[in-house]
Order: structure tokens, then sequence, then C-alpha cells
């Protein structure tokens, strides 16, 4: 694992909060999710950010969970080599798979989140995206996350369109439209040259 000096004031302070907004029961969800897609048993079965981070540091099964749910590989090579730079590449290769999936830039997590444990909870929530977007391009396994809203445009016709000009708003009620121009409070100022 890669090994940073401790921070210290507001880099300390940010820190906390997000290790604070790490949620449990996401990581669980997550968890079961992933092995049920895959068909497999995570690594490191203990719930906590440091161990889900081991499970997913190498890149290897976000690679191949990403490969599974999109049908055919987005990810044609999965290093599966222990050095750092290779790990990182699978996580990469991950994060623009993620992109072509059709995952929004504020949904994906940086490379750094997950290798070196910087924002875990940006983490769940790219696979929480990831699960949402995979319903949406038609994945029919278990899911995570909600379903993404879809068109449902309104075709009223003409003689519809007229029957709410006769309606008054509830703004308007008892008032009649009524304003205050033309109201006048107090002495009115007179500016004389």
């Amino acid at each position: 694992m890669a090994h940073r000096a401790e921070k210290s004031g507001l880099s300390r302070d940010i820190q906390k909060k997000l290790e604070a907004k790490y949620n449990l029961e996401q990581e669980k969800q997550c968890r079961a999710w992933i092995e049920e897609v895959l068909g497999e048993q995570l690594s490191d079965q203990e719930v906590g950010m440091h161990n889900f981070a081991n499970c997913l540091k190498d890149g290897q099964v976000l690679c191949r969970l990403l490969n599974t749910l999109n049908g055919e590989p987005m990810i044609k090579k999965i290093n599966t080599q222990k050095m750092a730079f290779k790990q990182m590449e699978n996580i990469e290769q991950f994060i623009k798979g993620c992109k072509v999936f059709g995952l929004k830039d504020g949904d994906i997590f940086q490379t750094a989140d997950l290798y070196e444990v910087q924002n875990m909870s940006q983490v769940l929530l790219a696979l929480f995206a990831v699960g949402t977007v995979a319903q949406n391009n038609g994945y029919q396994g278990p899911t995570i996350g909600c379903r993404m809203a879809t068109a449902n445009p309104r075709n009223f016709s003409e003689e519809k369109m007229k029957e709410g000009d006769t309606i008054i708003g509830q703004q308007m009620s008892c008032y009649k439209g009524a304003t205050q121009a033309g109201m006048n409070i107090g002495k009115t100022r007179n500016i004389i040259d």
C-alpha cells in the first residue's frame, strides 16, 4: 500500500469529513452486488473501508465487473501483475470504461481515491452509479442503485391547451390579477429645481 505522511491542519479536517461520509451499509450492498454479478467471493470478507479498498485495489475485480455488466468486454487487457503502476492502470482502465459505459464525470472517482484510500465514499457512489447505468443500458442481472428516469413527453391537443387558458391560477384566485400599480403610501416626493 502506498504510504503518505499524516495530514495536518485543514487537510486533516477534510480527510476526517471524507472518512465520516463512508457508509458501511452501502459497502455491504456493493459487496453483495459485486459478488452476485461476478459469481465469486471478494478476497477480503471483513467489512470496513480499508478492507473493501484492499479487495478492489488491484482493479481486476472492477474491470471484470464492467465487462460483465456490458455483456461484451470493454476492457480487453486486465493486468494481473502485483506492481503498483499495473494495478493503477487497471483502475484507470475501469474509470475510462465507466465514461464509455455512460457515467457522468461527477459520478466517477480518481485513481488515488481507491488506490491510496483517499475518498472511498466516492468509490461507493461510483459503484452505485455503475449499477444504475447498467439497468438503463439493459442489464438484466442483479441490480444496485435506483433506476434512471426515462423521458415521458406529453402531447396535448390544441383544444386541451386552450382549456388551460380559462383557468385562473391559485395566485390570482379572488384578487383577479390585482397589483400594487397606482398605490401611494404617504406623501409623494417633490423634487424642485
